[in-house]
Order: C-alpha cells, then structure tokens, then sequence
C-alpha cells in the first residue's frame, strides 16, 4: 500500500505541472487581461493614456504575450509557488492564499451540507426505484432524475427565486445576512447572526441538492440492479430471508463499493465552491470570487485556485482508490 501511494504522489507531481502549464497558458492567451478590464473606461474617455497602461502591463508582468513572454511569465510564477508564495491578487489586493481560506468556508458550509442531503435522499430512492422496476415508483424517480441532470443551475435557481422568495416571500433573495441586521458583539448575537446566514442559505443549498441528485440516484440505480442480479443475492432468497433483509443487509452493502469512487469528485467540490450557485445567489463564497477574478483576467487568483482544485481532486482520488480497496477486499492496490 505505501508503495502504491508513493508512486501515486509522484505521477500526481507530474500531473499537477502539466495542468499549471495548461492553466497558465490559456489565461495568459485571453483576449484581454486585468490592466484592460481595469482601464478601459479611463482609456476611452482619455483620462489615462496607452503608454499608462503599457508601463502598468509591465508592472504586473502582462507585457510581453509572445511564447517567449508566456514561459518566463510562467516559471516566475511556478518558482513562486514552489517557494510556497502563489502571488498578491490583482483584483482583491491580497495573497491569493489568504483570499482562498478566507473565502472558501462559507462555501465548504454549502457544499457539505448539500452533499450529506444529497446521499440521504438519493440512494434511498434509487435503491427503492431498483427494488421496484418499471413501477409508478421507478417513473417516477426516473422522471426526477431527467429533470435534475436537464436543468441549468441558473434557470432553476430563477425559477426558485421567484416561487419562494417572490411569490411567497418566505425565504430571502440572496446574500448571507439581512442586509438591515445588526448584531451586538456577543455570544447571543453570534448566534442570531449564524442563524441568520443558515435562514440565507436555505435555497442555496436547496438548488444544489435538487440539481445533484439525478446523477447519484441513476448511479444507485443501476449499481443496486447489477447487485440484485447477482447469485449470492438469488441464494439468500432461496435461503427464506424477507426481501428487506436480502435488499438492506447483503444488496446494499454492495451497493455502496462503487459509489467510494465518487470521492475523487467530492472533495474539490466541497472547498470549490459552487460558482454559478453563488453567483446567483449573491454569495460571496469561494465560486464566485474565482467566477469575478477570471473575468478580469486576475491571472495570479486563477493560478492558485485551480491548483488548490487539482490538488484536491489529486488528493480525492487517491483516497478514493484507497477507500475501494479497503470496502472491497477483492481490489488489491499492487502497481
């Protein structure tokens, strides 16, 4: 096993620089950069001056776009990074590591909270519309399925938005506190104010569950119907156990073996960040302080947050092949 990981976290070194290549090219290729985005109105009504911005694009090293100018641009940064310092944000005047753990909690909160919900709700139902194929119970999780892979975050969150928030004003637009609220600097006021954001964060984490549930209930879907069919399951029914046992003690502990996979994709989601949801919403989470930073060309803020994703995804699935080998005896992690 610890031959396995090492040579796993070797191959994920190579990975992980080819991405930072990858990564740093394509913003780097962008249209425009940060000091446009930042200047152009001063440019158009002539307050500021091109040889301004030219001397500013030289400052912030975006001077030269040439492939030359972009791979000494790169090994700055990666000489930076290895140094431990991923760089000072152009659009957030701070280290990208502080804006990053700042930043990415209040995503995490969502994310988690969601992905728990999500489990709960999806696998009991896709082991229910398994057990119960081709029933009203399978179409109608099927038909849920269909609809929470086909809508588009932003649509449903619109639709969400103006049933509950203004039709029948009970939960609030967007944001994290009431935008009147005023909490004393107590213990009680600490209180009131999380409880606040928890209230704020209700459709949020309602959007995210909705849309994230097809997938992982067609996935327990079929992983329970491949089990079901399986000969231990045919003997333990020959053998006089109740269907609830067969089902809920020897198919569904099966069933879980494929779903460890899905690590691999947790996890950066969980400190990712939700962009489009946060977006949205009025959020200001990790997602949608990285949705802003790339619009305006923040080529430092980009960098070190789609590293700190590939790390997490790196990390997730390594321990995803960990924990497969661990629930299923039969996988031998060997090369």
């Amino acid at each position: 096993m610890l031959k396995y990981i090492i040579k796993r976290l070797l191959i994920a070194i190579v990975i992980l620089l080819g991405v930072s290549i990858i990564i740093y090219s394509l913003v780097r290729m962008m249209p425009t950069d940060y000091i446009d985005n930042k200047y152009a109105e001063q440019l158009n009504t002539g307050s500021i001056s091109q040889e301004d911005i030219d001397r500013f694009k030289e400052m912030y090293g975006l001077a030269d776009n040439s492939f030359g100018g972009i791979i000494k641009g790169y090994f700055n940064w990666l000489g930076n990074m290895l140094k431990g310092d991923l760089g000072r944000s152009f659009k957030y005047e701070k280290p990208v590591g502080q804006v990053i753990t700042e930043n990415m909690w209040i995503s995490f909160a969502i994310a988690i909270v969601a992905t728990i919900l999500q489990f709960l709700i999806a696998i009991p139902l896709g082991i229910i519309s398994a057990t119960k194929q081709y029933s009203v119970a399978d179409y109608v999780v099927t038909v849920f399925t269909m609809i929470g892979i086909s809508l588009p975050t932003y649509f449903f969150a619109a639709i969400a938005i103006k049933f509950f928030a203004v039709d029948l004003g009970i939960l609030p637009f967007g944001g994290l506190i009431s935008a009147t609220a005023s909490y004393p600097d107590t213990f009680l006021g600490f209180l009131e104010k999380l409880g606040d954001m928890a209230y704020h964060l209700i459709l949020p984490i309602f959007v995210s569950v909705i849309l994230s549930l097809g997938g992982l209930m067609r996935y327990t879907r079929t992983n329970t119907l491949e089990v079901l069919s399986a000969d231990y399951i045919r003997t333990a029914r020959a053998k006089g156990l109740s269907e609830r046992t067969v089902i809920y003690k020897h198919a569904f502990r099966n069933t879980l073996i494929p779903l460890a996979t899905l690590l691999a994709g947790i996890l950066p989601s969980l400190f990712g960040g939700m962009m489009i949801t946060e977006q949205v919403f009025g959020i200001d989470g990790i997602g949608r302080l990285s949705y802003n930073a790339l619009i305006e060309g923040d080529i430092p803020f980009v960098m070190g947050y789609n590293m700190f994703l590939a790390i997490l995804t790196v990390i997730g699935t390594l321990l995803s092949d960990i924990m497969y080998s661990i629930v299923d005896p039969r996988v031998k992690l060997t090369k």
